[in-house]
């Protein structure tokens, strides 16, 4: 469902075709299919974590042809190349082991599956017949090798149509399929046939996605971490689209197909039409030498007359010698030779004997190992040694072999020697000199790098990239040579010193990130004193602060159910005063002998206990008589005007009295039991289910307040025994009290006098009371798990919250994971409690994973904690915002980056961070995902200090603790694993019936009629889905298990014995459920949903619903188009509505989708209460009356001053004001069309007030949204205005009742409470994942809300429904936690810290248990490999010295850190000179706009993908709109300067790895083992003496880093790129290349058909136009994204700037108080620790005096007036920066979002 019409409008865009519907050409028709359809489709695709943020654990497909593909196109295998006479199907299969291993080592669950109708990827039809052989044998020998491997699933198909396939659809339910798209169409590439492939695949990926898979593209795929990246295409088609096709495109697509078949006529008709997996005959050879005679033969008797029997003599002995010859001897070069052998290789035999190959393999299944450059290499030795015998040469074995089958082929006297004269002399190669490592010394570091310690010589650091020069003239960077004042701020790049020079500036990282004046630490920590603020600025502080806190204030009372009344805070005495206390002298009291001695009260105890009693008697009294007259009230009540009288009166604070509260009970038994007596079918067992269960609810809730009376256990006695009960009475009927008093009304009779029998036969419940309790009372059963009173919480916990209490109080580090309204939330108030109770200076850090949450957090800390500080004892700081002091508290709210930035700065670590006592990490599941999950490592790896990590969805956690408990008992902290699996709330699952249209059309709510379309899904009713096993968290009510029990009975599918055990009686629920569970799991296992016969398919047809098990398959699991799910929202809300199941969340993860949902429902309401308020008479009647009312009023104040005149009576007064006229709303929506909250505390009026408050502040929030909140709709997402969002979540319209209905994405799943009785999924995403999925749904139901909560699928197919409901939570993935900025800031922190305990510690345990490397010494070795390369590279680019400390431009490196590499790519230009000359350019203007494009270059990039990229789409989008939409290229200079970076990048990695590999040779062992099949590939050892062998051994490449399977295509350990290098390593040289900050992805050339995806220009389109709609509509931004992609960039805009304004001050010579021009901005934003003012946005007349300050800032420095000291290039660098900043900026602000 996607509102937004990022979705293809299939029918729109075909049925406005203009193709020529006759006939077109190949060609054309692809254009049209990727203009009308596939590009448009493309810009919707969607880049993400295919296993961590997709799929999970589900199943998915890798095409087996597309796998094929990306092996073959691998630029480094010599395969199929046309200018290469080689076939090297070793390094073929090593590359094609190498990416399963990359997938499996994923946790992946998938299999790879070939279809035929495909192969034509592979094959290339119309390419050089050697390319077309090479590929079609390779094809065959791959496939056989994927057959060969155990870990690895393969099936063929022929295409989606085949029979097989669909069933294996139906048995294994792929999610999506990964598969290539056939790349773009590019001139003189693909040979004659390119189009018709490509077309082909087109079609094929447009019928997998009608079909209802997923696609993502494999060629392109990113394997990062333990992430599998890639684009996902949503199936949002379906077959019927196939149909819309114009008749000319595919009878093209059918022309395409035959034309590919035609082309693979060969030779060989058993290989024509042989599909994969097939043989054409039933012949086994069972040895090689058979294999080669079959091949022989079939070349020579096919192409007799013209064969070559010397060269296939060779080819025969090379096969024969390979088994003998390790990967390390077939590491070879081409051997060169003539032309004319070149011709009659490629042309002739070479494609000849590939084809009689195949056609062999074909028929008899077997495989061969072919290697044709030592087939020249024996070729050529062979030709230049005719004097020596085969004997000789191969050695007696394989002479005598090759020399039987020479016999049997009959070939001719084989004079080799002729052949001699066609090979031409050895090239020379040059033997790679490996780039010296830089001497390095660290005491810290030193003892990390043990492990892979490299020996270095002293080096002198080199010359630095050459700065860029223009017209001939040296351009220094940061020098202005023409000046005499002027110097150097950063180091020379002509230095080639190697310790700290005049050129190094030491940077001290102790100034905020963006605004260099504010120090880091503040005054009372050592840091400088505050600057002094304005009246303005302090006027704006004050009004920011009370309207924070006022917000804050009204959050908390929601929080915490205080609404309108005190907060009751938990004081708490600061440890300073009790110790003062404590020392104060202690007043001496003689004790007196009295009465206690003796138990003797003495006289005035005597009286004070009197006194109570006597209080008591009264209060008791009272309490009588005030419940006499209301129950005397309520007997003239009846039905709804009783059960509103009795909520009335469940709010009287008198209530809460355990006597009146039990009366009101029996009272209203009593009234239930009259009801039922008189009713119409009293006997029925409707009503006997509707009674029985209401009065058992009672029954309960008395017992539960534990007071009773003898008239009073009476009265339950016989309800007891008249429901059939009895047998219960003694456990549920507490003994009466010595208060005798009777009750205030007569309790109808129920049992005979004598014979204590029921009066009411048809009362007693007609089945075994378990059962009935299992049937009906299951979600009101008791459900505390061993719950016990304990001092040190408010209410009774259970077993596994006393242990959590426990190890706080034992100081414990903890992993708690419980689902969500198990009741997690008080563990982390605990810990507060105890730290705040503890000391006055320890700190506990609540790491929350949105804002929303750390304003929520930080709301219910204001609410229950108070301590009498200095300041508050808590603290808020976020990207955005900060209150109050961060580092002067005791409770710091933060998100987790701030957290890591906070722990990596050297001011705080010798300070703040040794103070840290807890870090609770909220929703730690966090780690985990693709953003940010590095970030979370980080925090636990660097704390000194215990943590508590919670989270309700951790996949696998015994995983993940066991990591985590090594990180924490490394500490020293011991660490307790608290796993409870049962939520406190069950969840009722429901199917909105979407495909069957509703009786009526909406008219209001008053007349609306539920349509019976939400439809019950037994959570067993779903294994139609075929799921082997079920999910751990897969919970059945207890009525679900009764059922699944019944269904199990009567289908007889489990044995008598076995169904005999499972019998419901006398049973513990949840030992019940999990019994059911065991014993459907063997059933599970063997389970076939296409056999319907089988007993657990009978089970689940009578589990099923009757309704849906109706509707054909194909229409429940088709996806609902736009129109469709946009016409029944009203229905579904208003069924919610009517059924009492609001307050509801409407999940969707297209921010986009939420607003317009939120429109659609406000529309449908707003044009149906139109249409009411014209057509009704009662409407048109009570308008005229309040017409009336109005030209009263000047009559009415008439009245009011003679009334007070004459003190008119009471009663007229109370009249004139009582009129309904006087609180009337005309232009309030009527209660009938709205769904806002009727009786809540929040009124209209107050509404009225925020939303005036609201349209205040700039910028405010769309008129829409504001609309709909008067009718009790909102929507949240993060790209909300934040006024807004603060409303709805901070203010909390929703908890407190008025929105009922909020639209949100996955902002509300993290732990906000936000209490919902239903989450409802409104249309499908990739985004809507197991894990999103369980976070979603845990909204519904939260505990002391609701016993049940429900989840409602809207819009989804039932098949996707199935798999979310049984799909299992993936397990944790770890991140790479170390970059190469990261290392530099670690050494920061060491050297600015003075190497404190702590920040060693910390760095000790980063390197030495982050979880890439628990358990997995590759990950360790990944890691110390990086560290090392990162000091060479840091110390190269001059941001360390020889010990770590921190150099020059440090703080872009640092602050910047999270853009990587884009932040050391910004160095290297600044320092090269590159931006001095763009700075240069003399048109201000132009100078800004070249800036800002070159920042776009570097950061924020987005792709347009290639499919995108199409000549026609490009311009008719461009021609529309202001927006450029592709990003013009890098600049020359730029580019150059980058290019030499990443070559020098390259050679530092790769000298490390020679050198490396060179000194350890020993550690890393032998290279010849393939990496999945771990197939040794060293050669069989002979003793036999063998020439060729041993020249084999001499002659081959010898490398060092590079894998013996690649150089088996020639390559030695000269690399062309850091992927390169990091891809091909050899065996045991783990390289990571993600975290090399290569620059490669900023250099490569945009749309320019190399398969790069062209640069999305949205931000220079942005800063040009300030056109946030032409971004969405031209550059593919999604709405909702726009404002975040642009703060992103502001900030880093603000990051630039301070950084250069501090250099630059510091070359100021002596002019501290000089403030570069408008260096303030409007607002202070920090992503470090730079903070807001705790207001979030000022007034208009705020803004205006605020701008009259501003203006005297600005006045202060003029462009002429550059600070003394620095230099003329240097002050213009910094004006264009802060231009541009400013530009940007201003345009920024002025978004609504």
């Amino acid at each position: 469902m996607d509102f937004e019409q990022f979705e293809v409008d299939i029918e729109g865009a075909f049925g406005g075709s203009s193709i020529n519907l006759q006939s077109c050409s190949i060609t054309e028709a692809l254009n049209w299919i990727d203009s009308t359809w596939y590009a448009p489709a493309s810009r919707n695709a969607r880049w993400m974590d295919l296993i961590g943020d997709y799929a999970g654990a589900e199943p998915f497909v890798i095409d087996g042809h597309s796998l094929l593909q990306v092996v073959l196109e691998d630029r480094l295998l010599a395969l199929a190349k046309d200018n290469d006479p080689s076939f090297q199907i070793v390094h073929a299969i090593y590359s094609l082991e190498r990416i399963l291993r990359e997938v499996q080592n994923r946790s992946a669950n998938f299999d790879i599956v070939f279809f035929d109708v495909n192969r034509h990827l592979v094959l290339r039809a119309g390419e050089s017949e050697f390319t077309v052989a090479s590929r079609a044998l390779a094809r065959r020998l791959l496939y056989k090798h994927l057959q060969s491997l155990n870990s690895v699933k393969t099936h063929t198909f022929a295409s989606l149509s085949d029979k097989k396939w669909v069933d294996y659809r139906v048995q294994v339910k792929p999610m999506f399929v990964m598969v290539n798209d056939g790349g773009t169409l590019k001139e003189g590439v693909g040979g004659r046939f390119a189009a018709h492939q490509i077309l082909a695949q087109r079609l094929f990926i447009f019928n997998l996605l009608a079909s209802g898979l997923a696609m993502a593209p494999l060629q392109g795929a990113d394997f990062k971490d333990t992430k599998i990246l890639s684009f996902v295409f949503e199936s949002k088609l379906r077959l019927s689209h196939q149909g819309l096709f114009p008749g000319a495109i595919l009878s093209a697509g059918v022309t395409a197909r035959d034309v590919l078949t035609s082309q693979e006529q060969g030779p060989f008709d058993q290989v024509r039409g042989c599909v994969l997996g097939e043989t054409s005959a039933s012949l086994s050879f069972t040895d090689l030498r058979a294999t080669l005679k079959g091949i022989g033969m079939s070349y020579l008797f096919t192409f007799k007359g013209d064969t070559q029997p010397l060269l296939l003599a060779v080819f025969i002995i090379h096969v024969l010698l390979l088994k003998n010859v390790s990967v390390q001897d077939r590491a070879r070069r081409l051997t060169p030779m003539k032309p004319d052998l070149f011709t009659s290789l490629t042309k002739y035999f070479l494609p000849r004997i590939l084809r009689a190959t195949e056609a062999v393999i074909v028929a008899n299944g077997a495989t061969i190992d072919i290697d044709i450059r030592v087939f020249l290499s024996v070729l050529r030795y062979l030709s230049e040694h005719p004097a020596q015998s085969l004997t000789e040469i191969l050695g007696p074995a394989v002479a005598k072999d090759a020399e039987d089958i020479f016999a049997e082929l009959k070939l001719p006297h084989l004079d080799f020697s002729r052949l001699s004269i066609f090979f031409l002399p050895d090239d020379f190669y040059e033997i790679p000199v490996p780039f010296k490592l830089l001497p390095f010394t660290n005491r810290v570091f030193d003892e990390e790098l043990s492990a892979v310690h490299i020996v270095t010589e002293g080096v002198a650091c080199p010359d630095p990239v050459e700065p860029a020069s223009s017209s001939g003239e040296e351009s220094d960077e940061w020098d202005d040579s023409s000046s005499d004042e002027s110097a150097d701020v950063l180091p020379s790049a002509r230095s080639s010193q190697n310790k700290t020079s005049r050129e190094d500036t030491p940077f001290s990282d102790t100034q905020h990130w963006h605004n260099h004046r504010m120090a880091i630490l503040p005054k009372h920590l050592g840091g400088d004193d505050t600057a002094p603020m304005t009246a303005w600025q302090r006027n704006r502080k004050l009004r920011s602060d009370q309207r924070f806190m006022r917000n804050m204030h009204n959050q908390a009372s929601t929080l915490t159910g205080a609404s309108g009344a005190i907060l009751e805070q938990v004081k708490i005495l600061s440890v300073a005063s009790l110790a003062n206390q404590r020392i104060v002298k202690t007043k001496v009291v003689h004790a007196r002998s009295s009465s206690k001695s003796t138990g003797k009260l003495s006289k005035a105890d005597a009286i004070r206990e009197q006194n109570i009693a006597k209080k008591e008697s009264k209060q008791m009294s009272e309490s009588a008589t005030w419940i006499a007259s209301r129950v005397q009230e309520m007997e003239s009540l009846d039905g709804t005007a009783l059960e509103k009288f009795l909520q009335v009166l469940s709010r009287n604070p008198r209530t809460r009295e355990a006597s009146v509260g039990v009366e009101l009970r029996v009272y209203r038994m009593h009234r239930l039991l009259r009801e039922w007596i008189y009713s119409v079918n009293p006997d029925s067992s409707a009503s006997r289910d509707k009674f029985s269960l209401l009065l058992m609810c009672l029954v309960k809730e008395i017992w539960e307040i534990g007071f009773s009376t003898k008239e009073i256990a009476s009265a339950i006695m016989s309800v007891l025994i008249s429901l059939g009960f009895s047998d219960y009475i003694d456990s549920l009927v507490i003994s009466g009290s010595a208060d005798d008093r009777a009750l205030s009304f007569r309790f109808v009779k129920l049992v005979k006098s004598k014979t204590k029998t029921a009066v009411y036969e048809f009362m007693q419940v007609q089945e075994h009371p378990i059962v009935w309790q299992l049937r009906l009372f299951g979600e009101f059963m008791d459900r505390s798990m061993d719950g016990q009173a304990d001092a040190r919480v408010t209410f009774k916990p259970d077993a596994w919250q006393r242990e959590v209490l426990d190890a706080i109080d034992q100081n414990m580090s903890l992993l708690v994971v419980a689902p969500t309204s198990a009741g997690k939330t008080f563990i982390s108030y605990y810990a507060m409690e105890k730290i705040l109770r503890g000391s006055d200076d320890g700190i506990l850090v609540y790491i929350a994973p949105t804002k929303a949450l750390v304003a929520q957090v930080a709301a219910e800390i204001y609410a229950r904690f108070s301590k009498d500080l200095n300041g508050p004892c808590w603290a808020i700081h976020s990207r955005d915002f900060r209150v109050h002091d961060s580092q002067n508290c005791q409770i710091l709210v933060t998100v987790p980056e701030i957290l890591a930035i906070m722990l990596l700065s050297p001011p705080l670590a010798k300070i703040w961070t040794p103070r840290l006592k807890y870090v609770v990490l909220d929703e730690i599941h966090t780690i985990g995902q693709q953003e940010g999950g590095a970030v979370w490592e980080q925090i636990l790896l660097l704390s000194p200090c215990p943590v508590i990590g919670l989270s309700a969805t951790v996949g696998a956690p015994e995983k993940f603790n066991e990591w985590l408990e090594s990180v924490q008992k490394a500490g020293g902290f011991q660490h307790k694993f608290v796993h409870y699996p049962h939520r406190y709330s069950h969840l009722r699952k429901f199917y909105y019936h979407i495909h069957e249209k509703p009786r009526d059309a909406f008219q209001g709510l008053s007349t609306y009629k539920p349509t019976e379309r939400m439809r019950f899904l037994h959570p067993l009713s779903i294994l139609s889905f075929s799921a082997r096993s079920l999910p751990s968290d897969l919970a059945l009510e207890a009525v679900d298990s009764l059922n699944l029990y019944c269904a199990l009975r009567s289908c007889a599918a489990l044995e008598p014995s076995i169904l005999a055990t499972l019998d419901p009686a006398a049973r513990d629920v949840i030992r019940y459920e999990e019994a059911l569970k065991q014993h459907l799991a063997p059933l599970l296992s063997s389970f076939d949903s296409r056999d319907s016969e089988t007993p657990l398919s009978r089970v689940i047809t009578q589990l099923q619903d009757d309704v849906l098990a109706r509707v054909p398959d194909k229409v429940l699991n088709s996806q609902p188009g736009r129109v469709v799910s946009g016409c029944n929202l009203i229905h579904l809300v208003a069924d919610l509505h009517a059924q009492g199941d609001l307050p509801g969340i409407f999940f969707s993860f297209d921010r986009s989708d939420c607003e317009q949902m939120a429109k659609i429902l406000d529309n449908v309401l707003e044009t149906k209460e139109d249409e009411w308020r014209e057509n009704s008479p009662e409407w048109k009647r009570k308008m005229a009356q309040y017409d009336a009312y109005l030209q009263g009023a000047k009559e009415r104040e008439r009245k009011a001053a003679r009334a007070s005149k004459h003190k008119a009576d009471e009663e007229d007064k109370r009249a004139d004001t009582s009129e309904w006229q006087s609180s009337f709303r005309p232009d309030d929506p009527a209660v009938d069309f709205s769904f806002a909250g009727q009786n809540t505390s929040y009124t209209a009026s107050e509404l009225d007030e925020d939303i005036a408050d609201l349209e205040k502040r700039k910028p405010s929030p769309p008129e829409w949204a504001l609309k709909c909140l008067r009718r009790g709709i909102a929507v949240h997402h993060a790209g909300m205005n934040r006024g807004y969002r603060s409303l709805v979540e901070g203010s909390s319209l929703f908890r407190r009742g008025f929105v009922r209905v909020i639209f949100a994405t996955g902002t509300l799943a993290l732990g906000i409470n936000a209490p919902a009785k239903t989450s409802v999924f409104c249309g499908d995403s990739p985004f809507l994942t197991a894990l999103m999925y369980r976070q979603c749904a845990g909204r519904a139901g939260r505990r002391g809300y609701d016993l049940l909560g429900k989840v409602v699928f809207y819009a989804l197919p039932m098949s996707r429904v199935q798999r979310l409901v049984l799909s299992k939570l993936p397990s944790l993935s770890a991140s790479f936690p170390v970059t190469s900025t990261l290392v530099v800031r670690l050494f920061n922190l060491l050297d600015g810290s003075d190497y404190s305990a702590t920040a060693v510690a910390a760095v000790q345990r980063l390197f030495r248990l982050p979880q890439v490397s628990f358990g997995s010494e590759e990950g360790k070795y990944q890691l110390l490999h990086h560290l090392r390369f990162s000091i060479d590279y840091l110390r190269r680019a001059r941001l360390l010295d020889e010990q770590g400390k921190p150099l020059n431009l440090f703080g872009i490196a640092a602050h910047l850190y999270y853009t990587e590499p884009s932040n050391l790519a910004l160095v290297a230009l600044l320092r090269s000179g590159v931006i001095h000359k763009i700075c240069a350019e003399p048109n201000l203007r132009l100078a800004k706009r070249n800036f800002i494009q070159l920042m776009a270059h570097l950061f924020g990039r987005r792709y347009l993908p290639s499919a995108c990229m199409k000549e026609e789409y490009i311009t008719n989008v461009v021609k529309k709109s202001p927006s450029m939409v592709v990003l013009p290229p890098l600049s020359k200079a730029a580019r150059d300067v980058l290019i030499e970076q990443e070559r020098e990048i390259l050679q530092i990695f790769t000298g490390y790895a020679l050198t490396y590999g060179t000194q350890h040779q020993k550690d890393l062992g032998p290279d010849h083992i393939l990496p999945l099949s771990k197939m040794d590939v060293s050669g069989t050892a002979e003793d036999e003496p063998s020439l060729i062998r041993d020249h084999l051994h001499r002659t081959a490449i010898r490398v060092v880093a590079r894998s013996l399977f690649v150089a088996n295509s020639g390559h030695d350990d000269h690399f062309d790129s850091v992927r390169d290098l990091a891809q091909t390593a050899r065996r045991g040289l783990n390289l990571n290349e993600h975290t090399i900050p290569s620059f490669e992805g900023i250099t490569g050339r945009t749309n320019q058909g190399d398969g790069k995806y062209a640069l999305n220009a949205y931000l220079l389109d942005f800063y040009m136009h300030g056109q946030v709609a032409a971004l969405a509509a031209a550059n593919a931004i999604r709405r909702g994204d726009v404002w975040f992609l642009l703060q992103d960039f502001d900030l880093t805009l603000m990051t630039v700037r301070g950084v250069l304004e501090q250099l630059l001050q510091k070359r100021s010579v002596g002019e501290k108080d000089v403030t570069p021009e408008n260096a303030d901005l409007t607002e202070e934003v920090d992503s470090g620790y730079a903070a807001l003012d705790p207001v979030q946005w000022g007034d208009e007349e705020e803004e205006a005096s605020g701008k009259q300050e501003r203006g005297k800032w600005e006045t202060t420095t003029h462009d002429s007036q550059r600070p003394q000291g620095v230099s003329g290039a240097d002050w213009k660098v910094f004006q264009v920066v802060n231009g541009a900043l400013e530009e940007f900026h201003e345009k920024y602000k002025a978004m609504w979002a």
